[in-house]
């Protein structure tokens, strides 16, 4: 009698990863072993880059609300230490956003924290 293979599902798995493959360079696109590599690795590639994101926005963040607090004559680091006493609760995204969208209203917070 002969074994018994899920060819449905090994087929499958093959045209998963094959399609994810698509748009790569030569045989990374189309041959099964190659293209398996390549997705393995750029998934990893993926992986690490949703976590460097991450880190790259809040150091954004940090430049330009250090850049907005310069104009008044503070620094990052005495401006923060002051929003945090003060009791205000804005997060780096908005506080960045402010400090380059709406000038006046990021003013209006350093006046206060003053």
């Amino acid at each position: 009698m002969p074994r018994s293979v899920n060819h449905v599902a090994s087929r499958a798995r093959r045209k998963k990863v094959l399609k994810m493959a698509k748009g790569y360079f030569g045989r990374r696109k189309n041959v099964w072993t190659v293209a398996k590599n390549a997705v393995e690795k750029a998934m990893g590639y993926a992986y690490i880059g949703r976590k460097q994101k991450k880190r790259n926005f809040r150091a954004l963040w940090i430049q330009r609300i250090n850049a907005g607090t310069r104009q008044y004559g503070m620094s990052y680091s005495v401006f923060m230490g002051k929003l945090h006493a003060g009791g205000i609760e804005l997060n780096r995204k908005v506080l960045a956003d402010l400090a380059m969208n709406h000038p006046e209203a990021f003013k209006a917070i350093v006046d206060k924290v003053k």
